[in-house]
């Protein structure tokens, strides 16, 4: 029996056209950063890495993930901030606003622990160059993994999922944004392509087993398959921390190619991201044109509900 879907009907919604980002080139800085249990030195430290990033020409700074607070469900709830109650209940993302505001820069804020009521969540922030808060992304995927005798660990002892996806639109661009383990999931980064975002920005901190494995490719392969900009950033090594993260910051291009990386130890990377390659890949590759949606679909809930 034939099929009654066609490849529009199948998409449910439809698939936005990629809006025209309102600027083509432009400089990101990806601030691997090292992480101590010393909070104020941690803020300090980052905003000292923004500034000379700013410096150097970035117009998009990317933080690592939990770049306040060492990564570990005892630190979570000592280090967790209320950020919706504003400036002295959350120092970090307070300075990441002024910075934000005063380098006239759009700002992905890394991640920090969040509270709000009794719960605490992972949670990125995106600043505009006004230094106003523009999106606030919750981790939606838990890590929660048991690979004995390498690494173990679970989220879900302290933190609570996030439930929305976010896309936001800035001075650089249509962004997609994730935090680490959501990196995994393809039809996240499939639903942000349809869209429209040109970037996906993930502050991460894979360890030392997944890492070599699995993190450059999980990056190459978001950005592969839906044919835009991934950009990564983790927190740099510190061997005798708790929880031992891999590094490796990295800016993936639209045909998957890796533009500029780093190594474990603390370092900036400064590259261009040039949105005209995004059309150029899909003119050449023309995948959004040639999926099958006769036999699959990709359901994006929250725009269908709103609908």
């Amino acid at each position: 029996m034939a099929s009654s879907f066609t490849p529009e009907k199948a998409r449910v919604p439809p698939a936005i056209e990629l809006p025209l980002p309102p600027i083509s080139k432009f400089k990101i800085g990806l601030c691997q950063l090292s992480v101590t249990a010393d909070k104020e030195r941690n803020i300090a430290h980052a905003r000292l890495a923004i500034e000379e990033a700013a410096e150097k020409g970035a117009k998009l700074v990317l933080l690592p993930e939990i770049w306040n607070s060492p990564y570990s469900n005892d630190s979570f709830p000592v280090y967790a901030e209320d950020i919706d109650a504003g400036k002295d209940s959350s120092p970090s993302t307070a300075m990441l606003s002024e910075v934000a505001r005063s380098l006239k820069i759009t700002i992905v804020g890394g991640s920090i622990p969040e509270r709000c009521g009794d719960k605490l969540y992972n949670t990125c922030c995106v600043f505009g160059a006004d230094g106003k808060l523009k999106a606030k992304h919750r981790k939606i995927h838990l890590f929660d993994i048991n690979i004995p005798g390498k690494i173990t660990f679970e989220e879900s002892k302290t933190l609570t999922a996030g439930e929305t996806p976010t896309v936001v639109d800035t001075d650089v661009g249509r962004i997609g944004i994730g935090i680490c383990y959501d990196i995994r999931f393809q039809e996240l980064a499939a639903l942000y392509a349809a869209r429209g975002a040109h970037l996906l920005c993930y502050p991460g901190a894979f360890n030392m087993t997944t890492g070599p494995l699995h993190w450059e490719l999980l990056q190459r392969a978001r950005a592969v398959d839906n044919q835009l900009y991934v950009a990564t950033c983790s927190p740099a090594r510190d061997a005798g921390s708790g929880y031992v993260a891999w590094g490796h910051s990295t800016l993936v291009g639209p045909f998957g190619e890796v533009l500029a990386t780093t190594e474990h130890e603390e370092a900036t990377i400064i590259t261009e991201i040039d949105y005209s390659v995004i059309e150029l890949r899909r003119t050449n590759l023309p995948l959004q044109k040639q999926r099958r949606g006769d036999l699959y679909s990709l359901v994006d809930v929250q725009r269908l509900n709103s609908q």
